[in-house]
Order: C-alpha cells, then sequence, then structure tokens
C-alpha cells in the first residue's frame, strides 16, 4: 500500500479474497481483457468521435507512452480535469497502466481546490481542457504552475497555449514498465468534504474493480448497453455506479456529454440509442419538462440511476410514470459504500428508499450520538466497513482518527433509518456540508475565506432549503465594517478561486449569532432562521 495510506487489516483482506470480491484484476488487465474479446465493439463516443475498444486501448497506449517518456510514472499523482470526453477515458487507462494515480478534479474546481491538491498530493502533472463552457483553463494552469513549483507538466487536450498538447507527446523507445498489482493504489477520489478542503480517497484497483464488476451486475449491465454520461465523468457515480467504468467492464459503449442541459442530452439518446443514464435529482424534473415539451423518441432508454442528494417520492414516481422506465435509486459516497434498489423490487421500495449495499460483506451501523444501536426502524448515524470502503483518507492521520471508529468504521455523516426488509431510507446529513444539487460543500472551507476578508468578524455557513436544487448556502456574517455589502465578499471569494459553487447564494449580515448550551455557534438556530425568513419572503 502506497506510504500515508491505510491499509484494510490482514484478516479482513484474505476474507475479501477468498470471498472472490477482491479476483487480483488491474484497470489494465480489464482494458486488455475487453479488447481481446470485443475489439471491434463501439467502446465510447462524444462530439465527432467513436472509439473502437481497440481505438481506445491504442490510445491509451500512446498516452501512456508519451507519459512514460516525460517521466510519469509508479506513484506520481497526476491532477486530471477534463470535461466529458473519449479523451477523459484514454487518460485514465494510461495512467493505470504506468501505476500513476488520478487525482479526479471537477470541472468547477479553481484555484483554490488545484492548488490545493497539487500541494497535498505532490502532483507532477496537471491534464486539462484548452477551454470548456467559456472558461480557459489554461489561464488557471498558469497559475497554478506559478503557485506549485514541483508541478512538472501541464498537458492540454486541445490548443496547448503554452504548455504541451496531449497530441504532441514524444515518442518512448523501448517497452513500458510492468503494470501495478490489484492491491496498489489506482487513483484518487475526492472527498465530499464537512471539514476544509475536500480530502483525497485512495481506491486500489481491487476495491474499485469489485465495486464497479458488482454494480454493473445489480444494474443488469452487458454488451448491449449504451450508458450516457452526462454528470461530470471524474465523479465517483458517473465513473461507477455503475458509471463509464461499469459499462466498459461489461462490453457495453459510453456515450459522453459535455452539458447535462436536456437539449443536449436527449439528442444523444435518440441518436445512439441510449439505454441507460444517471441523474443527480435536481437534473430529474428539467429533463421530464423538456422531454414533454420536446417528446423526442425515447424507446431505447429503459433504466435511469437517481443519486448524489436525496429523491423526493413524487418526482420518483414522475420518472417511472411519465418515461415508463426502470428507475433504480442509488445512494453511495467516494469512500465505498453504495446502495441500490434492484431491477425486481417492488415500486414502494424504489420510490421510498435508496436501496440496500451491494456486497453481503458491507457491514453497517446505526448509531446514537454515543455510538450506540439505535433500534430498528429508528434513525441514527450510519457508519460502515467493508471489501471497498476505505481504512482512511491519504495523508491525514489526525482526521482519521476521527471520521474512523478505532475498529476501522467510517463515520459517513449520513443519518439513516433501515427498513425491516434492509433497505436504508436517507433523512438527512449530521456533517457539516451543504449539497447543493450534489456537489458537496463543507461549511468550514467558505467560512475559513470568508475569514480572510478583513471586513468580516465572524461567519458561519449554513444549509437553506430550495425546490430545485435541494439546498442551497447561506451565510451568516458578523461585520467589522457597516460598508461591507454582499457583493463585495462574493468579489472576494471568486478572487480567492474558490469553486463558484461553493460561493454562498445568500448572505445575511447579523449582529449576533444564536448559541447552544456550552457557548458555541448553533448552526441548527441558524437553518431555522433562514428557512423562517425564506417562508416570509414566499407569502
Amino acid at each position: 500500500m502506497l506510504a500515508d495510506c491505510t491499509p484494510w487489516p490482514a484478516d479482513l483482506a484474505e476474507r475479501y479474497r477468498r470471498q472472490g470480491y477482491w479476483r487480483g484484476e488491474t484497470f489494465s488487465g480489464m482494458l486488455a481483457e475487453r479488447v481481446a474479446r470485443h475489439s471491434d465493439r463501439l467502446a465510447v463516443v462524444s462530439d465527432g468521435r467513436r472509439w473502437t475498444y481497440r481505438d481506445l486501448a491504442a490510445e491509451a497506449d500512446r498516452l501512456a507512452r508519451g507519459f512514460h517518456a516525460l517521466g510519469i510514472g509508479r506513484n506520481d499523482p497526476v491532477v486530471v480535469q477534463l470535461p466529458n470526453c473519449v479523451e477523459f477515458l484514454a487518460v485514465l487507462f494510461a495512467l493505470f497502466r504506468l501505476g500513476a494515480l488520478p487525482i479526479f478534479a471537477l470541472p468547477p474546481h479553481r484555484q483554490f481546490e488545484i492548488g490545493h491538491f497539487c500541494r497535498h498530493a505532490g502532483a507532477v502533472a496537471y491534464v486539462v481542457a484548452d477551454r470548456h463552457a467559456g472558461f480557459d483553463y489554461r489561464m488557471l494552469a498558469r497559475d497554478i504552475k506559478a503557485a506549485v513549483p514541483q508541478l512538472q507538466h501541464v498537458l492540454v487536450l486541445g490548443e496547448p497555449g503554452e504548455f504541451r498538447a496531449l497530441d504532441d507527446l514524444p515518442a518512448l523507445r523501448g517497452e513500458l514498465p510492468p503494470p501495478p498489482a490489484a492491491d496498489e493504489v489506482a487513483f484518487f477520489q475526492l472527498s465530499g468534504g464537512s471539514t476544509g478542503t475536500p480530502k483525497l480517497i485512495p481506491r486500489t484497483h481491487d476495491d474499485y474493480l469489485y465495486s464497479i464488476r458488482a454494480s454493473a451486475e445489480i444494474c443488469g449491465l452487458d454488451g448491449d448497453s449504451v450508458f450516457l454520461c452526462v454528470i461530470p465523468a471524474g465523479h465517483n457515480f458517473a465513473m461507477s455506479s455503475p458509471g463509464s467504468l461499469g459499462t466498459l467492464y461489461a462490453g457495453g459503449t459510453v456515450v459522453m456529454c459535455a452539458h447535462p442541459s436536456p437539449d443536449m442530452a436527449l439528442g444523444w439518446i435518440e441518436r445512439e440509442r441510449v439505454t441507460l443514464t444517471a441523474l443527480v435529482p435536481p437534473l430529474v424534473p428539467v429533463w421530464l419538462d423538456a422531454i414533454a415539451r420536446v417528446k423526442p423518441d425515447l424507446a431505447s432508454l429503459k433504466q435511469v440511476l437517481v443519486g448524489g442528494a436525496r429523491f423526493d417520492a413524487e418526482t420518483a414516481n414522475r420518472v417511472v410514470r411519465e418515461l415508463g422506465v426502470q428507475l433504480q435509486q442509488v445512494f453511495g459516497m467516494a469512500e465505498g459504500l453504495v446502495n441500490y434498489t434492484r431491477l425486481d423490487d417492488p415500486p414502494e421500495v424504489v420510490l421510498h428508499t435508496q436501496g440496500r449495499p451491494i456486497s453481503p460483506d458491507d457491514e453497517l451501523r446505526i448509531v446514537d450520538d454515543e455510538d450506540r444501536p439505535v433500534a430498528e426502524g429508528e434513525t441514527g448515524h450510519l457508519l460502515t466497513r467493508g471489501p471497498y470502503t476505505i481504512r482512511g483518507y491519504y495523508k491525514t492521520a489526525e482526521h482519521n482518527a476521527r471520521a474512523f471508529t478505532a475498529d476501522g468504521f467510517y463515520r459517513t455523516g449520513d443519518m439513516v433509518r433501515r427498513t425491516p426488509e434492509g433497505n436504508l431510507v436517507v433523512e438527512g446529513r449530521a456533517k457539516d456540508q451543504i449539497n447543493r444539487g450534489g456537489e458537496k460543500i463543507a461549511a468550514e472551507e467558505v467560512e475559513h475565506q470568508l475569514l480572510a476578508h478583513a471586513g468580516v468578524m465572524d461567519c458561519a455557513v449554513v444549509a437553506m432549503p430550495d425546490a430545485y436544487l435541494g439546498e442551497k448556502s447561506c451565510a451568516f456574517v458578523i461585520r467589522r465594517d457597516d460598508e461591507l455589502r454582499a457583493v463585495d465578499l462574493i468579489r472576494f471569494l471568486r478572487g480567492c478561486g474558490l469553486a463558484t459553487y461553493k460561493i454562498p447564494d445568500r448572505i445575511e449580515f447579523v449582529d449576533r449569532f444564536p448559541k447552544t448550551g456550552v457557548g458555541k455557534i448553533s448552526k441548527k438556530q441558524l437553518r431555522l432562521d433562514i428557512e423562517a425568513r425564506l417562508a416570509a419572503t414566499a407569502v
């Protein structure tokens, strides 16, 4: 195991191998096997590009050789920030082949987040598109390169500007080094985070391939499956539940859609005869309204997976009623645990629960504030461990002591209850985190940035309800300077390089904060306050 990562205990690792969860597979081996089985089958499609499995493997090999010629190799962290495109998968498999470690940054991340990933992991390279959604990532890369001395390479998909193009990598003479072993770390996902900046989540070939294999089986994927990837491809949900990697594991086809708007996505469904897609809850009513208006040919679409945030039963019922498809609810986390409603579950389970874990060896505890088990059917804190749930974040020993129990259970921060049939119902979050339409915001991270402004004496960031996104963020601020305006703080946060979705949707100036019995800021009361203000303005 990579240094500064927490391995599974030897007895559990042996059990997971004995039970057949960990089969010694690697991602480079997976791709080679798929090419051997069906090299001419269509693997991935995006704007103007249609690659077979042979094409994908050939491009991954070219990139791996080019990366290796640049000196990128085993255990070298590489920040990957690409939009949904065929090249995303080629870059992944190239880095997997070398044993380099992709860090999956998301398109909205800016200097604050990217700089943190590069410094914390010691990244040697940063892979970006030239432009996407009106933003020039080369300008961001310039700032990152200046701020992070150890970053050696910026590699650009498209016009490289002052950097090197992915299409212009040096040619490697000789053989590539041996591929990594299955028990080695394959990449880093990002935590949703309730404290500070996102933590890095080390996932191994063994554990992640089990997760995608089991997910593909539960979701019924096969060689005829065509998966439309509309949420950011680097999201854990989009990659593995069952996602693009689960689809490739099953021998199906991945369609990369650069933007989740129904105008673009529905066209892909018609043209490529898409059979399944994955959405976050805020996208669902937008899609349903567009489908009712446009009336596209969706005869091929059989399955819609919804996850990333709480999904209300009324909208869930609309999916089934208006589209006539199989709905699967998904509740998971980049740290590991994934739950699905099953294809043969009755409607009441599909509409009203978030399903059950994928593995017989997923261990769940639902406990009270003192870590005591709650009564069956009662709501409590969800703790978990299992064959694909990490035992610790990367390089965060102090945080790990709080985030994991002494016997290795991960404290998810979710409040859940379990039905008599074993399905989970997510009731909310216990951690100080805001779920803005599936994008997780750590309140502490935003508060830290706000407190750096000279005009801010104190602040507290909380969730407020929103009909479309589920939650938005509200910052309560005590000013040092009465002339300070909300727009000043928004400009300041943008200047800090904070991702746009993390900037508070609303700022309320107050003279004092409500306090708990022990003198801490009562965020519960602040949430009630903003709910009351919203209700008053809605009347």
